[in-house]
């Protein structure tokens, strides 16, 4: 068992100052004093418990990537996102050759979960079904149309685990594709995208419930068409991912995107690449050479190639925006996800019988300690 003690909870309507007991990685209890007799005690004076992170658009880290397509690969990013807060996430593939997607998939359906890393949710199915035209770093020799029965044949492959995929909806002409997906409980999300407002209203009314990386690879705001940027303002239905480096959105607009939109349809992402957590130099993305600066990497021609972003750093870039608090940040990176997955009743917030995913942390986000599924697997810098 471990006690977490005298700390700031954040529950999902409120906060109280109390102690949560853990027990065989589920919250066993939350109450303003629990006596008991743990294994391990932490003391959390002046310190706030929140809900592990949860990314659902991330291709690498830590030197691995999702198209590797080896079970270490997975290992290793898996153990490196803990230390970020990070404790479930999506494996996220990208355009590529049939066969290299493929076997992304297979060893995603056969991965065996280890220890003390974050939780492998599923895959986010980025491409191929997406537009040359806002290709970004999406190989374009690999894009193609939709195709229901490949898809399925993927989703076979995944043993059911794709539960994201990425699409340019203006290539599903009739909507069979979209709606095919949704019966299956697959989230849509609209990116790599030349949709204009018009389109993207179509495909929300056909499914359509998520934008990838608002802002990057789409139409943003036109007097004359508002396009998929517009359309994350304007459509209640839409959850919008965001990538809050300051790169791929500029701190201003992230300051528009969040008083247009707000907490209840953000979702953080990192959208990161297999050289985050590794010092600056050449890389490689979907075949691709990849230059990785202190802050960003690119590819040949200055494409941004993904990102080299920490979820908690992300989180801390989001807080600087006037008027956001943490129960805010909660929302971004946490609870929106776990419900856009489906997963609510596991994961997502801090309650009795849910998953012990954890992250203790200052006001200004500064990360303490990371617990996933019970057990702690980061603290104080050592893991």
């Amino acid at each position: 068992m471990l006690l977490i003690k005298n700390i700031n909870v954040y529950l999902e309507n409120k906060v109280i100052a109390g102690d949560v007991l853990i027990k065989n990685g589920i919250i066993q209890e939350i109450a303003a004093s629990i006596p008991c007799e743990p294994d391990t005690i932490i003391n959390g004076t002046g310190l706030n418990l929140i809900p592990g992170f949860i990314d659902t658009h991330i291709h690498g880290a830590n030197g691995a990537d999702v198209m590797d397509a080896t079970p270490e690969a997975l290992d290793k990013m898996a153990s490196y996102l803990v230390t970020e807060g990070t404790t479930s996430f999506l494996a996220t593939t990208i355009t590529q050759a049939h066969p290299q997607i493929e076997a992304a998939l297979c060893n995603v359906a056969t991965y065996q979960q280890k220890e003390g890393t974050a939780q492998l949710l599923g895959v986010h199915l980025e491409g191929p079904f997406v537009e040359k035209s806002k290709a970004g770093a999406q190989p374009e020799q690999y894009i193609c149309q939709p195709d229901l029965l490949l898809f399925k044949h993927w989703q076979a492959l995944a043993d059911n685990k794709i539960k994201t995929i990425t699409i340019a909806p203006e290539h599903d002409h009739d909507g069979s594709f979209i709606q095919a997906l949704r019966e299956q409980g697959v989230n849509v999300s609209a990116g790599h995208t030349n949709a204009g407002f018009s389109e993207l209203k179509r495909a929300v009314d056909r499914g359509v419930n998520q934008l990838t990386h608002l802002c990057n690879a789409m139409n943003g705001i036109h007097h004359r068409d508002i396009g998929a940027v517009g359309a994350a303002f304007l459509s209640e239905s839409l959850k919008a991912e965001i990538i809050a480096d300051g790169i791929h959105v500029d701190p201003s607009m992230l300051e528009l995107i969040y008083k247009n939109i707000g907490s209840e349809r953000l979702i953080l992402i990192t959208d990161a690449m297999r050289a985050k957590g590794l010092p600056s130099g050449n890389y490689e993305l979907g075949g691709q050479p990849v230059f990785v600066s202190q802050d960003r990497a690119v590819l040949e021609d200055g494409t941004l190639a993904g990102s080299i972003l920490n979820m908690i750093d992300g989180a801390k870039q989001l807080l600087n925006i006037p008027d956001v608090k943490l129960e805010d940040i909660i929302k971004m990176a946490a609870i929106n996800p776990a419900k856009q997955l489906g997963i609510f009743k596991q994961k997502g917030s801090i309650k009795v019988g849910k998953d012990a995913d954890l992250l203790i942390v200052d006001d200004a986000l500064t990360l303490n300690t990371t617990i996933a599924q019970g057990k702690i697997v980061f603290q104080g810098g050592a893991s």
